[in-house]
């Protein structure tokens, strides 16, 4: 199933691989290969080994990322201490090299380096431009996005979907006889 919004920032991509499609909870990670695709598009490892070459299995990858997803949640509604949980399996360590400022990340298990990385990404956003952090003002959506309208006024996680049903919406409530 394709998901419904995608190309967010790395956190907010993640949140949005749980859904509601028509009433029910979708989970893009139920799907074969749902996580292993999603890694795939972000260029993190996808399970056949980390950077150092320590193999990791494809189901060790998804429980971080679930838990990640859920923290990523909460820390959204206000709720910041399940996202500092996550972040506590990893730290950014910073680098020289060849006379050039880097960094690497190191994380206490390379199963958890993907969950981290998206939690370390929900801080950066904060870091930028937290008002531009939204959730779809469709009440009935669970989707996020973040903002790069040049006038911040972007209200819907699509114009396609839930903007389109909300200006259908009022049309009709406009022009309903009684």
């Amino acid at each position: 199933m394709a998901r419904p919004l995608t190309g967010e920032p790395l956190a907010l991509d993640l949140v949005n691989t749980w859904w509601i499609d028509q009433g029910r909870a979708v989970d893009f990670f139920d799907e074969p290969r749902g996580v292993r695709r999603w890694l795939a598009e972000h260029g993190l490892p996808d399970g056949a080994g980390d950077a150092g070459g320590t193999a990791v299995a494809p189901d060790a990858v998804r429980e971080p990322l679930t838990a990640a997803r859920d923290a990523l949640r909460a820390a959204l509604a206000g709720d910041e201490q399940p996202l500092d949980a996550i972040l506590a399996h990893g730290a950014r360590r910073p680098l020289l090299r060849n006379g050039t400022a880097a960094s690497e990340v190191v994380v206490d298990d390379p199963a958890w380096l993907p969950a981290w990385c998206a939690a370390a990404d929900l801080v950066r956003l904060y870091a930028e431009r937290p008002d531009r952090i939204r959730a779809c003002a469709d009440s009935a959506c669970v989707l996020w996005f973040y903002d790069v309208s040049k006038n911040g006024r972007r209200r819907w996680c699509s114009m396609e979907g839930c903007g389109n049903r909300a200006k259908a919406a009022r049309f009709q409530d406009r022009h309903r006889t009684g």
